[in-house]
């Protein structure tokens, strides 16, 4: 018999879901994010695009999550198309956690679709696209032209006739609604 009693260690919970095991890749503006998620993608790497945490956030900006295991074949697909991020973050805090872009709301006959700061609205039944909102770029007033009272099948993709932030947080609602509604 032991006199001795030990206590247990206390481990202490990953908040993040997580742990450590993926980064974030930090770009100076957008449309360099938006060239790496195109390279790396076409690469079948698993990344995922989404809103830097707010403790680096510096306006209209996004991030690129990876798998860290992957950081050194990922950052020499990166050096051979001339794109090096600014910055490298392993997340591994609560507090740099990127932030989801998605949010969908069902009310019924329409689904609305945000992403990051713009709203795509449908109509369930028809799967026509009934408003576009949102966002402060300078496309927008004609992508909303170009695509509200069109079909999902036949509206002209955002990323084709858009140019900015807003035009490509578009696009990831109007796949997202592709998704969910052209599924048969």
């Amino acid at each position: 018999m032991s006199f001795f009693r030990f206590k247990k260690k206390k481990v202490r919970k990953d908040v993040t879901g997580q742990g450590s095991d993926y980064g974030i890749l930090i770009y100076e503006n957008t449309s360099e994010v938006i060239r790496a998620e195109t390279i790396l993608r076409s690469k079948n790497w698993k990344i995922k695009v989404m809103g830097p945490p707010p403790e680096i956030r510096t306006g209209c900006d996004l991030v690129i999550k990876f798998p860290l295991i992957e950081q050194l074949n990922i950052i020499r697909t990166l050096e051979d198309n001339g794109l090096v991020p600014l910055q490298i973050v392993p997340v591994n805090s609560p507090l740099l956690k990127p932030v989801d872009l998605f949010n969908v709301k069902d009310f019924g006959k329409y689904l609305m679709i945000r992403a990051a700061n713009m709203k795509l609205t449908i109509d369930k039944d028809t799967t026509t696209i009934v408003n576009i909102s949102g966002g402060g770029c300078p496309d927008i007033p004609y992508l909303a032209s170009e695509m509200i009272g069109e079909q999902l099948s036949k509206a002209p993709s955002p990323r084709k006739i858009g140019h900015t932030l807003c035009g490509y947080a578009l696009q990831l609602a109007f796949d997202e609604a592709k998704n969910r509604c052209l599924q048969s």
